[in-house]
C-alpha cells in the first residue's frame, strides 16, 4: 500500500499531559529516500527526531484510530465542532461530456450567425505583446473553501471548522464548509470543464487534517488515494496539477495541543507532513506551493478567545511568532522536497497589493516603506535577500522573536524558486494623523506596530476618486486596480530580484452583489469581473513586454466557493455554482480569461474533452 520511508515525529511536553505515542503500522516494500536532516530550531522542545517508519490506516474507517489520551476522529468532531452537514451526492462521480452550447463564448468575443446586426468599435491587437513560451496559466481553489465532504474517509477537523460552527457570526449567515462545493465527489467534472476551454493548470490544495487527522501520528491512505486521484485526473485531461500543502486549514489537534503556528513543534510536524506528500506524489507536480499567504494566516492569530487552547503569547505578537515559524517550516520542506530529488518548482504564496504614497510627501513615503515591510518584506526579504526581517519589522520583533541563526538564515535565503504573489488590488498608504513616531512609541495606537494608513481613494488634491471600481460590499478590501499591475511587477523583479520570475498565483474579482441576483444569465454576465481580467492580462502583457519575468498565473477561483468568513456571500468564481443542484456555469469573465492566451499566447490554448 504504502512503503515506509523516514520522516520526522515530534514529542509534545511532558508537563501538558499530552505526550503522544503511536503503534507503527507499516504496509508494503520498504523503500529508501533521501534523509533530509533537519535544521536545528531554538528550543529542544520542538527538536525533530528522525523515525524510519509511519503508521498508516487503510481501513473502511478511521474513527477508531486514537492518540493515548484516548480521542477518536469522532470525539474530536464531536466535543469540538458538533454536527456537521453532508452532502446528497457522497462517491466520486465520474466526468461527463460538457455540453457544446456551454462552450460558446458570451458577445464581444464571439457572434453567432443569426441574428445579424450587432456593431462593435474595432478592437485592433497589440503586436508588441506576447506571453513567452512556458507561460503557464490556470485557475486555483483550496480545499476547505471547495471540497466539503468534511468527515468523510477520515478526515479530522481543522481550526476552520471550529470557527465556522461554533463561534456565532464569525461568517455571514454562520455559513460553514461542510458541503462547499461538494468537489471531493465531484473534482472529475470540474477538472474535465476547465480541460474544455484549454486551462493548462489547476492549482488546489491538500487538506492537511485528511493526510493526519491529528496533524501528526497516523497517515491516512484513503486520502493519499483520493488526491492522487485528482492529481492524475488533471493528467488524464492535459491539465498540470498544482499542489499547495497548506491553505489555511490547521489541524485542530495542532491547535490545541500547542498552539499550532504559534509554537516551534509545528516545524516538525509540517516538514513530516510534506515528506508523506511529496514522496507520494512526487514528480507528478511540476509545481508545489508550501504554504498559502503566511500574512493573511498569521494575521488570524490571535483566534477567538474560550474555542482553543490558550497561550501567554500576548496578542500583538502571536502573528510575527506564527509567521517566524512559517519560515522555518517553509525553509525545511523546501530543502527537504531537493534531497527527495523532486523536479518540479517549489515556493510558497505571499499575498498583497501595491502600496502608493497618498501624496509626495516623505512621511507617506515613510508609510509606505513599513507597509512594504510589514506585509510583503515580512517574507520575501528572509526569502529572496538575506535570510532575515527588512528594517522596520525587524526593529519591532526583536524585543520579543529569536534571531534567526546563521544556519536559519542560509536555509531560508534562496528557498523558493518562484515569486509567487497573490495580487489582487493596490491601495494608498500615509502616515497617520498623529505621525509615524508618536504611532511608533504608543503601543496602543490603533494603527501599531505597522503605523501607517490606508485608503483607496486619491487624495482630494488628486479628485479623491476611488482607485477603481470597489467590489462586492463583503470584499471592502478589493478595488479593481488593474492600471497598477505593471508598476507592482516592476517593483517585485527589482526589489527582490527573483531569479525564477513572478508568478500571479492568485487574482480575481468579487462581482458586486452578485450573491443577490436570481437570473442565471445576470448572474454569468459579470460585467466588471470580465473587464478586470481582460485589463490584468493586457498589464502583465505590458510588465512582460518591458523587460518583466513574469512566468505565470491562476485566476481566482474555479468556482464561487466558501470565501471564509465572507461565508457564500462573495462571488469569486469564474463559474456559476449552484448549491442547491451543485450546477456549475461558466461566467463571461472564464472565456475573457481564456481569450488573453488565444491571443497572445506563444503556446496554443488545447481543449481537451470527455470521451464518451
Amino acid at each position: 500500500m504504502f512503503s515506509i520511508l523516514p520522516i520526522y515525529t515530534t514529542t509534545t511536553q511532558a508537563s501538558e499531559g499530552l505526550t503522544k505515542t503511536w503503534t507503527p503500522i507499516a504496509t508494503g516494500s520498504l523503500s529508501t529516500v533521501p534523509i533530509y536532516t533537519p535544521l536545528s530550531v531554538s528550543s529542544s522542545s520542538a527538536a525533530a527526531t528522525l523515525n524510519t517508519s509511519f503508521p498508516t490506516l487503510t481501513g473502511s474507517s478511521t474513527a477508531t484510530a486514537s492518540s493515548t489520551v484516548g480521542l477518536s476522529v469522532d470525539d474530536l468532531w464531536d466535543l469540538f465542532v458538533g454536527p456537521v452537514s453532508t452532502a446528497a451526492v457522497s462517491t466520486t462521480v465520474s466526468a461527463t461530456p460538457i455540453p457544446t452550447a456551454e462552450l460558446i463564448p458570451p458577445p464581444g468575443i464571439y457572434y453567432s450567425s443569426f441574428p445579424t446586426g450587432q456593431q462593435i468599435p474595432m478592437m485592433s491587437k497589440n503586436s508588441s505583446w506576447k506571453f513567452p513560451a512556458g507561460f503557464w496559466w490556470g485557475v486555483a481553489s483550496a480545499s476547505y473553501q471547495v471540497e466539503g465532504a468534511v468527515k468523510d474517509e477520515g478526515r479530522g477537523p481543522s481550526i476552520w471548522d471550529v470557527l465556522l460552527h461554533r463561534v456565532v457570526g464569525y461568517s455571514v449567515a454562520n455559513q460553514t464548509g461542510d458541503i462547499a462545493n461538494n468537489q471531493y465527489y465531484l473534482y472529475k467534472q470540474d477538472i474535465a470543464r476547465i480541460a474544455a476551454l484549454g486551462v493548462k493548470t489547476y492549482s488546489f490544495s491538500i487538506s492537511w487534517s485528511r493526510i493526519f487527522p491529528y496533524g501528526s501520528g497516523y497517515v491516512n491512505e484513503k486520502a493519499l488515494a483520493h488526491y492522487e486521484d485528482v492529481i492524475d485526473t488533471c493528467i488524464e485531461y492535459g491539465v498540470e496539477p498544482s499542489v499547495t500543502l497548506y491553505h489555511w486549514d490547521l489541524p485542530l489537534w495542532l491547535q490545541n495541543t500547542y498552539g499550532g503556528w504559534l509554537d516551534e513543534r509545528i516545524v516538525g510536524d509540517f516538514l513530516r507532513y510534506a515528506q508523506v506528500v511529496f514522496t507520494r506524489y512526487g514528480n507528478k507536480v511540476p509545481r508545489w506551493f508550501t504554504v498559502n499567504e503566511p500574512i493573511v494566516f498569521c494575521n488570524n492569530y490571535p483566534l477567538p478567545d474560550n474555542y482553543f487552547k490558550n497561550t501567554s503569547i500576548p496578542k500583538k505578537q502571536q502573528p510575527y511568532w506564527c509567521g517566524h515559524h512559517v519560515l522555518l517550516a517553509h525553509s525545511q520542506a523546501y530543502h527537504l522536497g531537493k534531497s527527495l530529488g523532486l523536479n518540479g518548482t517549489i515556493s510558497f504564496k505571499t499575498n498583497g497589493g501595491y502600496k502608493i504614497p497618498l501624496t509626495n510627501s516623505s512621511a507617506d513615503a515613510t508609510a509606505v516603506q513599513r507597509a512594504w515591510d510589514f506585509n510583503e518584506g515580512w517574507f520575501a526579504n528572509p526569502t529572496f535577500t538575506n535570510g532575515d526581517y527588512p528594517t522596520y519589522l525587524k526593529d519591532y520583533v526583536r524585543g520579543f522573536l529569536p534571531e534567526f541563526t546563521q544556519e536559519q538564515k542560509n536555509a531560508i535565503n534562496g528557498s523558493s524558486d518562484v515569486y509567487a504573489h497573490d495580487a489582487y488590488t493596490s491601495q494608498f498608504y500615509f502616515a497617520p494623523d498623529s505621525g509615524i513616531n508618536a504611532c511608533v512609541q504608543n503601543l496602543s495606537h490603533p494603527l501599531y506596530p505597522v503605523c501607517a494608513n490606508t485608503t483607496y481613494t486619491y487624495a482630494v488634491s488628486s479628485g479623491g476618486w476611488n482607485i477603481g471600481p470597489a467590489a462586492d460590499p463583503l470584499s471592502p478590501w478589493l478595488h479593481k486596480a488593474t492600471d497598477w499591475v505593471p508598476a507592482f511587477l516592476r517593483y517585485i523583479q527589482d526589489t527582490w530580484k527573483p531569479v525564477g520570475g513572478i508568478a500571479i498565483t492568485e487574482f480575481g474579482f468579487a462581482e458586486p452583489f452578485e450573491a443577490l441576483k436570481t437570473i442565471k444569465a445576470d448572474i454569468t454576465t459579470d460585467a466588471i469581473r470580465t473587464s478586470y481580467y481582460r485589463d490584468y492580462m493586457q498589464a502583465i502583457l505590458m510588465a512582460i513586454s518591458e523587460g518583466v519575468n513574469v512566468v505565470g498565473c491562476l485566476a481566482w477561483s474555479i468556482v464561487d466557493n466558501l470565501e471564509w468568513s465572507a461565508g457564500y456571500q462573495a462571488r469569486f468564481g469564474i463559474q456559476y455554482v449552484n448549491f442547491t443542484t451543485q450546477e456549475r456555469t461558466y461566467k463571461s469573465s472564464f472565456f475573457e480569461y481564456v481569450n488573453a492566451f488565444k491571443l497572445y499566447g506563444t503556446d496554443p490554448v488545447v481543449p481537451h474533452y470527455v470521451t464518451t
